[in-house]
C-alpha cells in the first residue's frame, strides 16, 4: 500500500463531520433518555430533539461504515517517525475502540428503541461512557502531538495528503 502523508479530502470531511454529529448526539442525549424512560412508563415523550438523536445515530452508523471502507481501501498515513512503541500501540487501540463504538453505540440504540430491547439500551449507555473516555484520550493524544512533540501529526487531518 502506498505511503500517505495525510488523509484524503473525503476522510478529513468525514472525520470532522463525525465530530459535529457526535456533538449533536451528546447534546440530544438527555432528551432521548427522557423519551426512553417515558416510553417505559407508557407515555409518549418522543419529540423533535429525540428524533434528531435517532437520525444522528443512524448517520453516525452509516458514516462509520463508510469511514472503515475508506480506511481499508485507501489506508492511513504512517505515524510520525520516532514515536514511542507503547504510545503508538495506545493510539492504534484507541482508534480501534472508537470505530467499534461508532458502530456499536448506534446499533445498540436502534435495537433498544425500535426493538424494545432493554439490554441494548443498557449497553448503549455503557458504550456511550466508554466513547467519552476514548474521545478524551484521542483528543489528549492529538494535543500532545501538537504542543509537546510538535511532530505535525495533526496536519494529517487538516490537509489532504
Amino acid at each position: 500500500m502506498k505511503v500517505r502523508s495525510g488523509y484524503s479530502r473525503l476522510q478529513i470531511a468525514l472525520h470532522w463531520g463525525m465530530v459535529a454529529l457526535l456533538l449533536v448526539s451528546f447534546f440530544s442525549h438527555d432528551a432521548m433518555k427522557s423519551a426512553w424512560y417515558a416510553l417505559h412508563k407508557g407515555k409518549d415523550a418522543f419529540g423533535t430533539v429525540a428524533a434528531l438523536h435517532v437520525w444522528v445515530g443512524v448517520s453516525v452508523l452509516v458514516l462509520a461504515i463508510l469511514r472503515l471502507a475508506l480506511r481499508h481501501g485507501r489506508g492511513v498515513p504512517d505515524l510520525p517517525a520516532g514515536g514511542h512503541p507503547v504510545l503508538d500501540r495506545v493510539a492504534r487501540l484507541t482508534h480501534l475502540g472508537l470505530y467499534l463504538l461508532l458502530i456499536g453505540i448506534p446499533a445498540s440504540g436502534l435495537a433498544a428503541w425500535f426493538g424494545g430491547i432493554d439490554a441494548a439500551g443498557e449497553a448503549h449507555e455503557i458504550m456511550f461512557n466508554l466513547a467519552l473516555a476514548l474521545v478524551g484520550l484521542h483528543v489528549a493524544g492529538a494535543l500532545y502531538h501538537q504542543f509537546v512533540l510538535r511532530d505535525g501529526l495533526m496536519d494529517r487531518m487538516r490537509r489532504p495528503g
